[in-house]
């Protein structure tokens, strides 16, 4: 990252810091530092590569508690440097989400850890990823990405919200997150539209812009049975346009095709997919006991043929059973499409 870039990230948190109001800038790479300006990749499957390729217990599929840990950290960071090296070999951004995906206020009672916990944990989340960049390749035009999970399943819609109980659900976590100094929030595997609007809501009143990530099933529509494309528009609409940009994620590349295909008007606000490594639906994912870590290199070349016929996405990595071997083959790939468009 160059020193403009990151004057423009650390002014946009300080403007945020006094004026919670208004949006902080996202630092917008160069072609002298960025080979591909177009082009970010993410991390991957950051829980089920500890609960499965670790061996480790991760009670309620949450990831925070580690941070309170010093093997923990470190195992953290150890984590989320070889992705930022990875993207300073290739020449990209690398658009890197907070381990706080269950760091919200249910899931935390469910864990012992009280709103004075979680406020700290997600600040110090925040700390732990630009640690990882700083440490592995500070150059790298990076978005630090403060990460939210669903209140419920993220696999069903379940129990529904109304948009007022979501925003006051989540507005906490977002304002820590935001007040930590991440350059946007997200909130992924999202499966229905309320929820999502309260996220929204809640980055709004804290200044900060906000991805939102939906999954779809095998048939390409979301758990709650509405097409993407309506999703993305009901939230534009119920928010005044407020997301920086939308995300698919949790899905394999098999079943986001239609979703991808039926976006229409909406097409240019959908820019990230984090796929899945397999190609089970969500029920059986959720009945799994081993990991199904598909085909690395397929799932590249799967990857690059989406950003090929979908030229606006911009961000790819990787969702559950996914590690840098997906991630680094997608790359790879990736960035041979992107010399080829």
């Amino acid at each position: 990252m160059t020193t403009a870039e990151r004057e423009v990230r650390d002014s946009g948190r300080r403007e945020r810091g006094r004026r919670r109001g208004t949006a902080a800038a996202v630092p917008s790479p160069t072609k002298e530092t960025h080979v591909h300006p177009d082009l970010f990749l993410t991390d991957a499957g950051l829980e089920t590569e500890l609960l499965f390729l670790d061996g480790r217990e991760l009670p309620y599929f949450a990831s925070f508690p580690l941070l309170d840990d010093p093997e923990g950290r470190s195992r953290l960071l150890s984590y989320y440097r070889p992705f930022v090296a990875l993207a300073d070999g290739l020449g990209v951004g690398a658009a890197l989400e907070t381990p706080t995906w269950r760091a919200s206020a249910d899931w935390g009672a469910r864990l012992g850890f009280d709103a004075a916990d979680l406020a700290r944990l997600n600040a110090d989340a925040v700390a732990l990823v630009r640690e990882a960049v700083a440490e592995a390749a500070p150059a790298v035009p990076v978005v630090v990405s403060g990460n939210l999970g669903p209140r419920g399943d993220g696999y069903v819609a379940g129990d529904r919200m109304t948009v007022e109980e979501a925003t006051a659900y989540h507005a906490p976590q977002v304002a820590a997150l935001a007040d930590a100094g991440a350059d946007r929030v997200a909130v992924l595997t999202m499966t229905y539209v309320e929820e999502a609007v309260g996220v929204v809501r809640a980055a709004a009143a804290a200044g900060a812009p906000v991805l939102v990530s939906f999954t779809v099933e095998t048939d390409g529509l979301l758990p709650s049975g509405q097409p993407l494309a309506e999703a993305v528009a009901e939230v534009d609409r119920l928010t005044d346009g407020h997301p920086e940009t939308y995300g698919l994620n949790c899905a394999h590349p098999d079943h986001v095709h239609d979703a991808l295909a039926g976006l229409g008007d909406v097409s240019g606000r959908v820019t990230a997919f984090r796929p899945n490594a397999s190609r089970m639906s969500h029920a059986e994912l959720d009945e799994a006991t081993e990991l199904d870590d598909g085909d690395p290199l397929e799932l590249g070349a799967q990857l690059a043929d989406l950003r090929r016929r979908h030229p606006h996405l911009t961000t790819f990595g990787g969702c559950c059973g996914t590690d840098l071997r997906h991630v680094r083959a997608a790359g790879h790939a990736l960035s041979a499409a992107v010399v080829g468009v």
